[in-house]
């Protein structure tokens, strides 16, 4: 047995050794995997995408011209509805709050009867109110007129639009509805889907919220302007049996984003204490996804708003006082307005780069000293 020449002998190449053997096995076993790893990357890639996760911003829709809560040149929805009633009142204004004085005159008068006043070059008439700081009676009041004419100038139903979409996504049209999710333990009247709610009514709704929850006014801005971009999203229509759950949804995500100590949904099933926090929760979350998480109000969309919420709120009037500018109130508006500037100043201070090329005045405290010798 011992025997080279037996038969039970293994015979192996004299020129080959054992590492060389261990090398060719190895690379026999290489070469079969590399052909199963070929074979599988032949396959249809339903498995290799689900590795492949894209960038939250990649995800984020892109801006369109024709939507007003991103495109700052686009105008907003409630300003276009508004436009044939602000026409109208504004010419019933102009004919029945017009006298004529003994001497002559005419002049014009407010709602109360007194004389309505206008800015000249000598005498400037303002409010307290910027856009870095609005006024948030004046504020909420003109929001809740917008949110009004969304409500009245709405367009018709398309019923089978309406059909199809509670077919794919039931949950879409009852979790704004109010008889399904009612607010309140009140019962909710038959016609409840077809009277249209009062100025009034939209005023204290918003207002109640605002003033439990100590909401800012900035906040009502950008729940507008959430209420419109859920509207272009979605496709939905606002009417009288929605309104309220669209609204409260609206002001629930900007407290949450816009003001540092956001309000939590507990709190507001407090201040609605008929509402569960269930129902507070799954409220917020349909009106994520209905907005597809884009929750970004650009500066200049905000400043739009603004602007053209203080148009329609010089138009109804909606200001209760206006004072003659001195230099007190110069002084103290200008002080509220540059509160904002410091802000942005800290935030570059912490944020900035030394850059060589830029010019402005967040990189003016870092220019050399000049040494002279």
């Amino acid at each position: 047995m011992g025997n080279k020449n037996s038969c039970c002998a293994y015979h192996r190449s004299q020129s080959r050794s054992k590492k060389q053997d261990d090398a060719y096995i190895y690379q026999q076993s290489r070469s079969t995997a590399d052909e199963e790893v070929g074979n599988n990357l032949m396959q249809p890639s339903s498995i290799s995408s689900l590795l492949v996760v894209s960038h939250i911003s990649e995800r984020e829709p892109e801006d369109s011209d024709n939507d007003p809560s991103s495109h700052p040149a686009a105008k907003p929805i409630f300003s276009t509805k508004a436009e044939g009633k602000i026409r109208r009142s504004s010419k019933m204004r102009q004919r029945n709050r017009m006298i004529l004085t003994s001497a002559g005159h005419r002049h014009r008068i407010d709602e109360y009867g007194r004389l309505r006043k206008f800015s000249s070059c000598s005498t400037i008439f303002i409010d307290d109110s910027t856009v870095s700081q609005p006024c948030l009676k004046s504020t909420i009041k003109s929001v809740s007129l917008a949110i009004y004419y969304h409500i009245c100038n709405r367009v018709p139903p398309d019923v089978d639009k309406e059909k199809s979409l509670a077919e794919l996504e039931p949950n879409v049209l009852l979790i704004f509805d109010e008889k399904a999710h009612p607010l309140s333990k009140d019962p909710v009247p038959e016609d409840y889907n077809k009277r249209d709610p009062e100025h009034k009514i939209v005023y204290r709704f918003i207002r109640n919220l605002f003033h439990a929850a100590q909401l800012t006014a900035e906040c009502a801005i950008v729940a507008l302007v959430y209420l419109e971009r859920l509207l272009t999203y979605s496709e939905l229509n606002i009417n009288p049996s929605n309104w309220k759950r669209m609204v409260l949804g609206a002001i629930i995500l900007a407290s949450k984003v816009w003001d540092d100590q956001a309000v939590w949904n507990v709190d507001f099933c407090q201040i609605l204490k008929d509402i569960q926090v269930n129902d507070m929760n799954e409220l917020e979350k349909q009106v994520l996804e209905l907005l597809q998480f884009n929750i970004n109000v650009p500066s200049s969309v905000y400043a739009k708003y603004y602007f053209d919420l203080r148009a329609l709120t010089d138009i109804y009037e909606l200001i209760s006082r206006r004072d003659p500018l001195d230099k007190e109130r110069a002084l103290k508006i200008e002080a509220t307005s540059s509160v904002c500037d410091d802000k942005m100043r800290l935030w570059h201070r912490k944020n900035q780069r030394r850059i060589a090329s830029l010019d402005g005045d967040i990189w003016s405290w870092h220019r050399p000293r000049a040494i002279v010798s």
